[in-house]
């Protein structure tokens, strides 16, 4: 028999923490290495399609094409440990309150999956879910998570775990996060600049 379980969403770049992680390790890497300044007029040309469809999966992979899994591994550890200083100060302890009052955390972010598990792995969630990317070529996903992807694979998590989520609050900073936002009884809207509370 299924069991209804209270369950709270987190999003994750914006949310949690004052900074984008994607953008944030692009830049780490134009830091480290000439190969990303090489797809400039690439990236150029994303930011213009970036206009005209911002749902469009095309721009969002080839304006990260210079990403090897070489890149990934050399980079990512010493981003990670630079990134988590960008987090905000009450995060961690609103997470742990949630759980607390006995509800199940669920982090929910479009952020790739070389990043976010271990951004955010000392926050104990009961589930991690972000951006599925290709390992040979981590510039591709092969799950986006964004969207209405987010609620989806939300349910496809509480299917496996026979449970009826009642997302009792949805934490977010952006619009495009409002298929999670509205299956919540409270929607709890955050300034990505100063990661205080705001209206919706």
């Amino acid at each position: 028999m299924l069991k209804k379980t209270d369950v709270v969403l987190f999003d994750f770049d914006g949310t949690l923490s004052a900074r984008d992680s994607n953008v944030e390790f692009a830049k780490y890497c134009f830091r480290h290495s000439l190969r990303p300044w090489l797809f400039l007029p690439l990236m150029a040309v994303c930011g213009i399609c970036r206009w005209f469809k911002p749902d469009g999966i095309w721009w969002r992979e080839n304006i990260r094409r210079f990403t090897t899994p070489e890149m990934v591994k050399k980079f990512a550890p010493a981003f990670i440990k630079q990134h988590k200083r960008e987090r905000f100060g009450w995060a961690r302890e609103r997470v742990a309150a949630e759980r607390d009052a006995g509800r199940r955390v669920i982090m929910v972010s479009a952020c790739a999956d070389y990043l976010l598990p271990h951004l955010v792995r000392d926050m104990k969630f009961d589930a991690v879910f972000c951006s599925r990317m290709n390992r040979k070529k981590p510039w591709k996903y092969e799950f986006l998570c964004w969207g209405k992807n987010k609620v989806l694979v939300m349910d496809e998590w509480a299917k496996q775990n026979k449970i009826i989520p009642h997302v009792v609050r949805a934490y977010s900073d952006s619009k495009s996060d409002m298929p999670m936002m509205e299956i919540a009884d409270e929607q709890v809207w955050i300034d990505k600049r100063t990661g205080l509370r705001k209206d919706a």
